[in-house]
């Protein structure tokens, strides 16, 4: 571990080269309307202020004060959850920017309510807003489970590492009640299948029994995504998620168990968070992380709009100043899907952040093992059981 004259080092180091080397203007940034707003009181523990109809409606309705006191009749934005059977449970991607080709998703809609989450889109989708609809009205799949065991039974299926918590979070609250979570593990599990997770909630510690034993044969790995270590802001920016400091337990409890753990930096939204890189990978490496990674923040389609209402309503001094950033990185939009560069962005702030990241984790020994998950010993599923050779 550094000395504490070294961190303090980094520290200083890191805040000198805060200052952005191009911005984008900022006279063409514009300011989100605040008219539909839902109130405070009808979203609370929400990150989302509105909650505007899907782009693929016909019609849209919107929220407005006649002066007669109305609005203190509406309900609050409750949890509702739907049950949904799924057809099919794994995903495939051929992305060139993700490591894995495939991926699965027991739930649509995520309580952690994030209000960067680059999946609220996918809720317009099911006709469904990307805003307070996307933390609030949940589709769990019962099935899961029984469906990735025939769909790993199918005739040539070939193993290889599935990821999951790529989209929404498999711990997410809801799974404490439904734990399918843990049902898909432990078919996964059962058939030697290789698994990678990416989770904001320490309710991973709950399934660290069948995690330990998947690593024993080099079957999992657990990746704690944390983007703040400011408890105050990330209740605001992800209300519903684990605290900072349950997330840096979950990757001790995960480690000591002999699950290799790492920490993914997810999303570093530039003059907010982008500051504590290095201490969060200091206090990841503290707690037992072998690995790091990090993911330039994304804003596609909806959750522009939503992040920049955020900001008005949380951090409104630093609105212009980190929508300027965003775009001096982003080729003067918010948002630039190429490949290659959606998940770092480009030029030389992005560039900055990238060498902080490079020179921390070589510092803190992160990344020098790499635990490729193992797919030779998968057994692939037969109706009744698993039938054994005869010779």
């Amino acid at each position: 571990m550094p000395s504490p004259a070294h961190t303090s080092l980094s520290r200083a180091a890191a805040s000198s080269i805060a200052t952005p080397l191009v911005a984008a203007p900022l006279s063409d940034i514009p300011t989100p309307s605040t008219s539909a707003d839902i109130s405070a009181d009808r979203r609370r523990g929400r990150a989302a202020g509105t909650n505007v109809a899907g782009r693929f409606e016909r019609h849209s309705t919107e929220t407005i004060d006649d002066g007669w006191g109305n609005l203190e009749d509406l309900p609050v934005f409750k949890t509702e959850i739907r049950e949904e059977h799924a057809r099919t449970i794994i995903t495939r991607n051929s992305s060139p920017d993700l490591s894995f080709d495939r991926s699965i998703n027991p739930y649509r809609g995520c309580e952690h309510g994030c209000i960067y989450c680059f999946a609220r889109p996918s809720h317009a989708y099911i006709g469904l807003s990307p805003g307070l609809d996307f933390e609030a009205r949940l589709f769990a799949k019962p099935n899961a489970a029984e469906v990735l065991e025939r769909e790993l039974s199918r005739p040539g299926y070939q193993a290889k590492p599935i990821a999951i918590g790529t989209n929404t979070d498999p711990y997410q609250p809801i799974e404490r009640g439904y734990a399918l979570m843990r049902e898909i593990l432990e078919v996964l599990d059962r058939y030697n299948h290789p698994v990678a997770i990416v989770t904001k909630s320490a309710l991973v510690e709950r399934d660290v029994d069948i995690l330990s034993r998947m690593a024993e044969r080099n079957l999992a790995r657990v990746a704690l995504s944390i983007t703040t270590l400011d408890t105050k802001l990330c209740r605001s920016m992800e209300p519903r998620a684990s605290a900072p400091h349950k997330r840096l337990g979950a990757i001790k409890t995960l480690s000591d168990a002999g699950v290799p753990a790492s920490v993914m930096i997810a999303p570093v939204i530039p003059a907010l968070t982008d500051s504590e890189l290095e201490s969060i990978l200091e206090a990841a490496a503290e707690h037992g992380a072998e690995g790091a990674a990090f993911i330039l923040l994304r804003l596609p389609r909806e959750v522009s709009e939503l992040f920049r209402d955020w900001l008005v309503r949380e951090r409104p001094g630093q609105f212009r100043h980190v929508m300027s950033l965003i775009r001096s990185m982003r080729g003067g939009k918010d948002y630039d899907a190429n490949w290659g560069e959606r998940m770092r962005g480009s030029g030389p702030y992005a560039d900055q952040i990238a060498k902080r990241f490079q020179l921390a984790t070589k510092r803190l020994e992160l990344n020098t093992r790499r635990h490729k998950l193992s797919s030779d010993t998968f057994i692939a599923p037969q109706k009744g059981g698993v039938q054994l050779d005869l010779f």
